[in-house]
């Protein structure tokens, strides 16, 4: 009687027990919740109305372009001033900082962005000769591109050489020009990074520290310039 009902409690729990899965079907189910959860995260980010990978293009661009002028012009005008205090050198040096830079930064970007646009088009040709049939995405314009760099750095540069450009006193106009700089450099750091979704409060603080090494740096390599070529023309003047 013990074994018969040993039997038929083995065969009960042999007939309701589930099959065996194949570690491969495993795998499966496992790539298929991973894939699922990767597109319920996908829909809450759209969800939220966030893009900050469509933002990544264009606000590295312009903070990079707003933050190079501002820096680049502000750091020539204050050099300058450490060997000419003169207000016309100052200004002159600004201004041709920002054609030049302004210049510089749509031509670089341009080749930049053009290289991308080929890159995308060899790649698209490519799949297509594949047999893959598939749309071709929104393509980079490299003329809006440079456009946009050039406006960018001649906007952020515009600061310091208005603000100092056309004050007499040369202690008034590196201050006004050191003020500025700092005000935007904060401002603008804060800015890109609210839009970026990062802290506004640390990413000002890093920008602007940027921007302070760089007219450190650029103010005393030319004040130790002129100290030097001071020294050397005493001397040939004995």
């Amino acid at each position: 009687m013990a074994v018969q009902m040993n039997s038929s409690v083995h065969a009960t729990t042999t007939a309701t027990s589930p099959p065996p899965v194949a570690q491969g079907k495993k795998d499966d189910g496992r790539e298929a919740l991973a894939f699922v959860k990767i597109g319920v995260e996908e829909q809450d980010d759209a969800a939220g109305g966030v893009d900050y990978a469509g933002r990544a293009q264009w606000l590295r661009a312009a903070v990079l372009g707003v933050n190079d002028g501002l820096v680049s012009v502000a750091s020539l005008m204050i050099g300058v001033g450490a060997v000419n205090q003169s207000a016309r050198a100052m200004l002159v040096s600004g201004l041709a900082g920002l054609v030049a830079g302004a210049c510089s930064m749509a031509i670089g970007e341009f080749v930049s962005v053009h290289a991308q646009y080929d890159i995308e088009v060899s790649a698209w040709r490519l799949r297509r000769k594949r047999g893959l049939e598939e749309e071709r995405g929104q393509l980079p314009s490299p003329a809006k591109a440079a456009a946009a760099s050039a406006l960018a750095f001649a906007a952020g540069a515009a600061l310091p050489l208005l603000a100092g450009g056309f004050v007499h006193p040369w202690a008034v106009r590196v201050a006004a020009v050191c003020a500025v700089t700092t005000a935007a450099l904060a401002g603008f750091g804060a800015v890109g990074g609210a839009l970026g979704g990062t802290s506004p409060a640390w990413s000002g603080v890093r920008v602007l520290l940027g921007g302070w090494a760089a007219m450190a740096v650029c103010y005393s390599v030319l004040w130790l310039s002129r100290l030097a070529m001071g020294a050397q023309v005493s001397a040939a003047t004995y």
